[in-house]
């Protein structure tokens, strides 16, 4: 299992990768939003399905494997034609799994961390607390809620790394379809955001803690990197720790990448963070996105190649 971060994934000794397309975490609405993105562009004749490797985090793990098995079309249209959904209010405490207001609690994990790695240490250790506080059953219903939304269930032949965090020692784990962890798995991990994830005697939790909510600095060595972040690159941690998209993005210019972004737009940015679980808001946000793919397109071609 691959489980550290890699900074040039597959790269030649004399050929630089070409392109990477990073997706974002940002919940239910977040993987809508990032669905309809894809298939406005993809309407708009860009298929950047097509990269050589996809970065995944979070809801954006969930969107990478989609698109590697359903055309963005379909998945699309798929957002707009499902039955309508209760609007979601604060998390039941559903099946294993006690109430938690959990922006309240990163929060404060967030103001008493040092940095990064401390976070990181300090939300693994709140998770297994909660874990051994839970009747077990978490991670099997995990398993098949996010079974359910994966199309085809196998690692797709092009390169795609998905993202999480180790809970037992806070380190940084990316999985790939060389390691050994089955997609759902490496999907169900990086979308557990509260509850830490069973695989095999280990525990992960939400690939959005590993730096931010889009992991781009994976992306280092491509020639052409492509950020779809729901969140905006928008982030809660201290602008001093350094992992703020922004300063991901420079690095990877300096690095040589070419890189360009896409976030909400004004008028939908109101659909993501707090309301990022409410069902009755993928419709909305899913359209939006797909407005935003279909007037990009025209602008990204020459970058995309």
């Amino acid at each position: 299992m691959n489980t550290t971060p890699f900074s040039t994934p597959h790269a030649s000794p004399t050929t630089a990768p070409k392109r990477a397309l990073v997706l974002g975490g940002g919940g239910s609405t977040g993987n809508a939003w990032l669905i309809g993105v894809i298939a406005g562009l993809f309407e708009a004749g860009l298929d950047v399905t097509a990269a050589e490797l996809t970065i995944g985090t979070s809801a954006g793990s969930t969107a990478a494997a989609q698109i590697a098995g359903t055309s963005p079309t379909e998945l699309y249209a798929s957002i707009l034609d499902a039955t309508p959904q209760q609007r979601a209010g604060q998390l039941g405490p559903g099946p294993g799994r006690p109430v938690v207001n959990h922006l309240e609690r990163i929060n404060k994990i967030i103001a008493a961390s040092q940095d990064v790695a401390d976070m990181r240490r300090r939300l693994g250790a709140a998770a297994l607390k909660m874990e051994a506080a839970s009747d077990g059953s978490w991670s099997s219903n995990w398993h098949a809620t996010v079974a359910a939304r994966i199309p085809g269930q196998t690692w797709p032949e092009r390169d795609v790394l998905i993202t999480a965090v180790d809970a037992n020692t806070g380190e940084p784990a990316v999985f790939d379809r060389h390691g050994g962890v089955d997609l759902v798995d490496a999907i169900a991990a990086s979308c557990s955001s509260g509850m830490p994830y069973r695989i095999g005697d280990n525990r992960y939790l939400d690939g959005g803690y590993r730096s931010n909510a889009e992991n781009a600095d994976l992306a280092a060595g491509y020639e052409r990197v492509l950020v779809l972040s729901p969140f905006g690159g928008r982030s809660l941690h201290p602008a001093a720790w350094g992992t703020h998209l922004a300063t991901q993005l420079e690095e990877l210019r300096k690095g040589g990448s070419r890189v360009e972004t896409i976030y909400p737009d004004n008028a939908s940015e109101n659909l993501f963070g707090p309301r990022g679980m409410d069902l009755s808001l993928r419709p909305p946000a899913a359209r939006a996105g797909y407005e935003q793919g279909m007037a990009r397109a025209g602008q990204l071609a020459e970058f995309w190649g």
